[in-house]
């Protein structure tokens, strides 16, 4: 099978069930971030010895994965459109319980601080930040339509994982977190 189709040549393209879209379409901005996201994990994934933290990031690239595929189908009904296959609230839970994890092994933070210091680190402030842009992109589109609460309150919740796994590498790997500093004039 070619990879190559033509057929958005013209700058469109098929959602799952043939309708087709401009490519700058809101649906596809949505699920397309969701898949640079998943790109991005993996990049971290890929940065990572820790085979704890592989397992976690493989799991939710596997969950995103199934959020772009609920993102690209359009609704035919009311409650196919309320309905995330494969994302569950107790996956939002695992995340939380990570969170959880992570964050009792950490200092308190008490300013903000500079992504960076690390490429491991780095790469998880990276997803942090494409998430919460995936997060506005299918806001907007829940805007026009009717989404899960679940596809919302994963890519919300997951931000959170990403911001402090990125402490949580900076601890494991002894790096010095960067505090803002504001200038005084």
């Amino acid at each position: 099978m070619k990879i190559y189709t033509k057929t958005g040549d013209r700058g469109e393209t098929g959602l799952f069930g043939g309708q087709r879209v401009q490519k700058n379409n809101t649906r596809i901005q949505a699920y397309g971030t969701v898949d640079e996201l998943n790109a991005f994990i993996g990049v971290l994934c890929d940065s990572t010895e820790d085979q704890w933290i592989k397992t976690h990031l493989i799991n939710i690239q596997h969950r995103l994965f199934s959020l772009g595929a609920y993102l690209a189908t359009p609704p035919k009904e009311e409650k196919a459109s309320l309905e995330v296959p494969d994302v569950f609230q107790e996956d939002i839970e695992v995340l939380e319980k990570e969170m959880d994890r992570m964050d009792a092994a950490l200092e308190p933070l008490r300013n903000f601080i500079l992504p960076g210091g690390h490429l491991q680190v780095s790469f998880a402030h990276l997803a942090r930040t494409v998430c919460r842009r995936a997060e506005r992109e299918v806001i907007t589109l829940h805007q026009q339509e009717t989404l899960a609460p679940l596809a919302i309150q994963y890519l919300n919740r997951l931000s959170d994982y990403f911001f402090i796994l990125a402490r949580y590498l900076a601890k494991e790997l002894d790096v010095k977190e960067v505090l803002w500093e504001k200038r005084a004039r």
